[in-house]
């Protein structure tokens, strides 16, 4: 158990009235521990978010392929207003994963 002290409102009121330093309370505090996923070497978190990792290069992947299938032409030239047309998600590796650990 954790004791605290703590001055209540009152407490400090009658201080002023009697013009003294106010007394704190003792306040007992609860804790409640909660056991995580990672505990005890639990590997369940570490690999869903290498498999999310990986989904999120796939999906970047795909994202970049779209990029240059659009901005490749046959010619060899670069077709610059396709390229400003697309926009490409930032890849957050092992986001979700991490998140709920």
């Amino acid at each position: 158990m954790l004791y605290d002290l703590r001055y209540g409102a009152g407490d400090l009121a009658e201080a002023v009235r009697a013009s003294r330093r106010p007394h704190p309370r003792p306040v007992r505090r609860a804790v409640a521990v909660y056991s995580l996923p990672r505990h005890h070497w639990d590997k369940t978190v570490a690999h869903w978010a290498a498999e999310q990792e990986r989904r999120a290069r796939q999906r970047l992947r795909e994202w970049v392929g779209r990029v240059l299938r659009l901005v490749n032409t046959p010619d060899g030239t670069l077709d610059l207003a396709a390229a400003e047309a697309v926009d490409v998600p930032p890849a957050r590796h092992r986001h979700s994963g991490v998140w709920f650990a």
